[in-house]
């Protein structure tokens, strides 16, 4: 069971959580990263738009403003350090008439609230010199220099890749489906002490007499159970996107809402890529941003998304009548989208918190459980902040020096292990081997001739192109498997090379790819799969082989 225990356990391999992982790997903690999915970025960060938000549109004072501000900020140096593509390509947010100048301008003194800096209202003329393709509707523009795109998929797998290497495990394929306050005896966290009946109490009394007979100290943590089993930690921090409601209501009597908003894109070929090179907002209504128009980080050229409040949380079925939606409304901020060019739709879910802010504190009544919750747009653009935020949340716990520890105390949440280190060094001790940074894969198609020549020099996998409309080699797919949390499945692949990702999407490269992952995984073909264990791509075998 000393495998099973931890100090800290993060519940959701997102973007969100996995930034939080990442800051915690600075500490001497033991951390675990849990999720129901076959691997990171399957949830709400897989499906967005990639935009780096310059943050005028959240409401000043808000969690999500102050974040979303200080995102932006770190975004470049995360970029940086943890070798995801970035691009500060500025946005505007358009408006059809003179009416609606008016918000435009709220917009700007919102922005300014917040600490956006460049903020500036543009006339058509000067809006159609940064845009010449911008609609013959469009009046009038609001400029955010600081607005930018990244790779989601990339900036996802950073994050967990560098907190993989500094020392949290991440548990995939792990579904929680309880979680319980207990109390946990100081020595649960030997190694060597593998008493668990007497170290665990779970609303037991019974058990106080073998604390007390085994000289043990009490603390209280939470019993985590999964399908994999019983994980226990002093500390959860629950980042689950849609379904951040359900763990957290399974410990909290203050109910907590979120309401998943689908939202439908269209990507369109890198052919249509330089129509504009800003990202293009309308006004925002009630649901959201409207309809945008953008450039991808890596060339292509995408519109969306819808904004429907659905029912399920595995909805992310796209529609016709949304993606018409899409189609009509992208006209109404740019002109001749070629929508011929459209090699493949598809659709996410917002988490949507009935008060429309980030949740993100500790619970009162349920001490050492953090929330990270209802983390919709602008949540990619923020993650390097929310990192940062609930760090600093988490060590607070563990510093408060108010908050000792008395066996029984529904307030105790300090650990032993750190009050000990507390004793000599007054706080939290960071690790002295703490890898700052990472080298992401190495993508062949942006290397000069020279360096391809020299690549292949090396590694003769370099020299086999396997995806031929994004130029994939396997030698970067094999990067892709056998990194930290490599890929094992299509979609893995995907994310983290683009394999499939080009105009044919997939209908050449996939048998090559699965090839390649049955090889280097030891799975065979009939059991590799798109992403999920009930995603097989092969599901029979053909009459001439039997």
């Amino acid at each position: 069971m000393s495998d099973l225990k931890y100090d800290t356990i993060i519940i959701g391999a997102g973007v969100s959580g996995c930034a939080v992982a990442r800051e915690l790997s600075r500490y001497d903690l033991k951390i675990c990263v849990l999720d129901k999915e076959s691997d990171v970025c399957e949830g709400t960060s897989k499906a967005n738009s990639g935009i780096v938000h310059a943050g005028h549109d959240a409401k000043p004072d808000t969690l999500k403003a102050k974040l979303n501000v200080q995102g932006n900020l770190m975004m470049e140096e995360m970029a940086k350090k943890l070798d995801f593509p970035f691009k500060r390509n500025g946005s505007l947010v358009v408006c059809q008439n003179e009416e609606e100048l008016s918000k435009l301008e709220e917009l700007k003194e919102r922005g300014k609230e917040n600490g956006v800096e460049g903020l500036r209202i543009l006339t058509r003329e000067e809006a159609l010199e940064l845009e010449p393709a911008l609609a013959d509707s469009v009046y009038a523009a609001l400029y955010a220099p600081t607005g930018g795109i990244v790779c989601p998929f990339l900036m996802n797998i950073a994050y967990a890749e560098n907190a993989a290497v500094n020392g949290v495990e991440f548990r995939l394929g792990t579904c929680v489906q309880n979680i319980q306050k207990c109390q946990i005896s100081d020595d649960i966290y030997n190694t060597e002490n593998e008493q668990s009946g007497s170290n665990i109490q779970n609303k037991d009394d019974e058990c106080n007499e073998k604390y007390e007979e085994n000289n043990g100290k009490q603390v209280n943590g939470f019993e985590v159970i999964t399908n994999q089993g019983i994980f226990f930690a002093k500390y959860v921090i629950n980042a689950a996107g849609v379904y951040a409601d359900e763990i957290h209501n399974m410990v909290s009597e203050k109910k907590l809402h979120i309401t998943p908003r689908r939202g439908e894109y269209c990507l369109l070929d890198k052919n249509a890529g330089t129509l504009v090179s800003h990202t293009i907002f309308q006004v925002p209504g009630e649901m959201g941003k409207g309809v945008l128009v953008t450039p991808t980080i890596h060339g292509n050229l995408m519109i969306g998304p819808t904004a429907d409040d659905v029912p399920d949380k595995e909805d992310n079925a796209t529609t016709r009548a949304g993606l018409d939606k899409v189609l009509n409304d992208s006209a109404k901020s740019v002109k001749g989208i070629p929508t011929r060019q459209v090699i493949t739709s598809f659709a996410g879910l917002r988490a949507h918190e009935d008060g429309g802010d980030f949740q993100i504190e500790e619970l009162t009544d349920v001490p050492g459980f953090i929330d990270v919750a209802g983390i919709e747009s602008p949540g990619l653009t923020s993650a390097p902040a929310i990192g940062v935020y609930v760090c600093d949340l988490v060590k607070k716990m563990m510093e408060d020096t108010d908050r000792q520890i008395n066996p029984g105390d529904s307030g105790n949440l300090r650990s032993f292990e750190v009050a000990d280190k507390q004793k000599s060094s007054g706080r939290l001790q960071e690790k002295e081997n703490f890898i700052e940074t990472r080298k992401g894969i190495v993508h062949f198609a942006e290397l000069s001739l020279e360096e391809q020549k020299e690549l292949i020099q090396k590694n003769p996998a370099y020299g086999q192109v396997i995806c031929r409309c994004e130029t994939v080699t396997e030698g970067e797919i094999l990067d892709a498997i056998r990194r930290p949390l490599g890929a094992r499945t299509l979609d893995g692949v995907k994310r983290r090379v683009r394999a499939g990702m080009g105009r044919c999407q997939g209908g050449f490269c996939t048998p090559r790819i699965m090839e390649i992952l049955s090889r280097e995984c030891g799975i065979p073909l009939e059991e590799i799969c798109k992403n999920n264990p009930d995603s097989r791509i092969i599901v029979g075998t053909n009459k001439d082989r039997l």
